[in-house]
């Protein structure tokens, strides 16, 4: 494996002792929960006096274009907490998380445009695969009005999460411990985690954890191969992209969706059905990915 470039994330990684890991992931947690209590505290105070509770209705179901806005901005909290962290516990400059920023930027255009031409085709499979196709969501002149306001929002969360689990935890742990197997798998496993929500997905939770480790090994290997979190980002920014402003299932998550899937998040069947042709778009971007970094 052609992991040699990851040295320019691994490289500037201080302190690198696995219990200082630890404290900098408790720093993450705290930091994490403080902004987002002080966000949501602070736009529940600027709402109208009788719709405060409808909107943190709105903002936990994200079933709403302002719910779904609030909650991926909300999501910065976690950036916000990785580049604390790599600066108090580990005395290491935030940005080094990122990689070198022109080189970072250059790769997260060609890996968007590339991944996000595969993504495109697999949700193109997908609807001519579904019987009745996707149902309607935004109106496409009100879709097109938040999409300025949407595509920063997506940016902000996925490259939040990036700078967390393959800036942060990924290049912390392979300075400590250069087998690739761990670097690429434990931050994976605490990505799935994460997405581990069997009160939104029901029984179908544990695939969607299986899904999102696998993304998680997919990005990590594109940010040991590229050195930078561009590639990784950009990967992650075009699925949600897909996934949440193009075509989500009803319900929750739902709030900037184009077009909606006749099915909700804890329709486990359905869900089913759809996660092998999710993970062969998921093979398939990650394909196009290292194609387009080859160049």
């Amino acid at each position: 494996m052609r992991y040699a470039p990851f040295a320019m994330l691994t490289g500037p990684a201080r302190r690198t002792q696995l219990w200082r890991l630890a404290v900098g992931i408790g720093m993450v947690l705290a930091v994490t929960f403080l902004l987002g209590q002080l966000l949501f505290g602070l736009v529940l105070m600027l709402a109208p006096q009788h719709g405060s509770a409808a909107l943190a209705e709105a903002i936990h179901r994200a079933d709403t274009p302002l719910g779904m806005l609030i909650l991926l901005v909300s999501m910065g909290a976690l950036g916000i907490g990785a580049a604390t962290a790599a600066r108090v516990v580990h005395d290491r400059d935030p940005r080094t998380l990122i990689g070198p920023l022109p080189l970072a930027l250059s790769q997260f255009l060609r890996t968007a445009a590339a991944a996000g031409l595969a993504a495109l085709l697999g949700a193109a499979l997908m609807i001519w695969a579904t019987d009745g196709g996707p149902g309607p969501g935004l109106t496409p002149l009100r879709w097109l009005a938040l999409l300025p306001l949407t595509l920063p929002a997506i940016l902000i969360q996925t490259t939040s999460e990036e700078l967390l689990f393959r800036g942060y935890l990924q290049s912390q742990l392979a300075a400590r411990l250069p087998q690739p197997w761990v670097w690429l798998t434990v931050p994976s496993l605490l990505f799935a985690l994460g997405h581990y929500a069997p009160g939104t997905y029901g029984s179908a939770a544990t695939s969607v954890a299986i899904w999102a480790f696998l993304f998680g090994l997919a990005a990590a290997d594109l940010t040991a191969r590229s050195g930078t979190l561009g590639p990784a980002i950009g990967l992650h920014f075009v699925n949600n992209i897909i996934a949440l402003a193009l075509i989500s299932p009803q319900g929750d998550m739902s709030g900037l969706a184009l077009m909606l899937w006749p099915f909700g998040p804890s329709d486990t069947e359905a869900l089913l059905r759809m996660l092998p042709m999710d993970l062969v778009t998921l093979l398939i971007s990650w394909l196009a990915a290292r194609l387009a970094l080859r160049r």
